[in-house]
């Protein structure tokens, strides 16, 4: 049996957590992840209070494991969010897009174990501060927002594990067993996956996208909307229209027009792959096929055991 702070922590039997993601972390991938022996993670990003709150009750009915929800600091119900986390039980909330310090100590009183996610290790240490359990370094090959810095995987790993004494949880342009173990021997204890997750069976996002993720090629992605808050694209017409505006100098204004309301939705949720806004991450152009999120769980920790295996012989 495999165990280390990070599995410890959550109480599970593989250091596998599924990223909260918005319009595709459901109960349904949250549980079926849970039950294959990582970590499920519901997105409250693109929920309303009252919708969160079915799917925690949901989720708690498909599975008996440990399971959490990622709360984003700056959603504008996040009182009410807050409220239907403690209300409902919930045991695990991994934070993110905001000030770790404005909440954690509330969570933590509540006796609710807090993990942040940063793209630093000034936020990094920040959240030690804070009281964090633990923290998500996600480098900037991670789809959906990221941070500003623009900082590798491969080398935010080891400088948040050398700042920091909490346990640290590799994301960013991680897909497989072997990038797992890799991120492992760079000083992580887990690893957060999100594009991967998006190409499963149980994921809320649309075919449409599912399937233009699988699809994708290098270079397919790239990090747009900088003035406002930098995200990683798939490639279409509106990023497209994006582009042109930042390269002509557009305001923050102009781009918000652009943008408009319900944009990632529209893409991710509904299906439109020209005008709508595709996160995804860099390594979307490793993923093949949409499988079912256990086997996904089974296949990584699979090739991980392989590739440390492997690893054990060169020395």
């Amino acid at each position: 049996m495999f165990s280390n702070r990070v599995t410890q922590l959550f109480n599970i039997e593989f250091p596998i957590i599924q990223a909260g993601m918005i319009w595709a972390s459901g109960w349904r991938l949250a549980s079926a992840v849970s039950n294959a022996g990582g970590l499920g993670i519901i997105g409250a990003g693109s929920m309303y209070p009252e919708v969160l709150k079915e799917h925690i009750q949901k989720c708690k009915a498909a599975t008996s494991k440990p399971f959490g929800v990622n709360l984003p600091l700056l959603y504008p119900d996040i009182e009410k969010h807050v409220q239907i986390l403690i209300e409902q039980g919930v045991k695990i909330v991994f934070t993110s897009a905001g000030n770790p310090q404005t909440w954690t100590g509330i969570l933590k009183q509540k006796g609710i174990t807090v993990v942040h996610v940063v793209s630093s290790t000034k936020f990094a240490l920040k959240s030690e501060a804070a009281g964090c359990d633990a923290v998500v370094a996600e480098g900037f090959e991670a789809g959906g927002h990221n941070g500003r810095e623009e900082t590798t995987t491969m080398v935010l790993i080891p400088a948040v594990a050398h700042a920091v004494k909490i346990p640290v949880i590799a994301a960013g342009g991680i897909a497989t067993g072997k990038q797992m173990l890799a991120a492992m021997v760079l000083g992580a204890e887990g690893v957060q996956m999100g594009s991967r997750f998006v190409a499963s069976e149980e994921a809320s996002s649309h075919l449409n996208f599912k399937r233009a993720v699988i699809n994708a090629a290098e270079g397919d992605t790239q990090l747009s909307l900088k003035q406002l808050t930098p995200v990683r694209l798939l490639k279409n017409d509106f990023f497209k229209k994006v582009q042109d505006a930042e390269i002509k100098g557009a305001s923050k204004e102009e781009l918000m027009a652009i943008l408009g309301r319900a944009r990632a939705k529209k893409g991710m949720f509904e299906g439109d792959l020209q005008e709508g806004e595709l996160e995804i991450g860099q390594v979307s152009s490793l993923l093949k096929e949409i499988l079912p999120a256990g086997d996904i769980v089974k296949n990584v920790w699979k090739e991980f055991m392989n590739g440390l295996d492997e690893t054990k012989k060169m020395l």
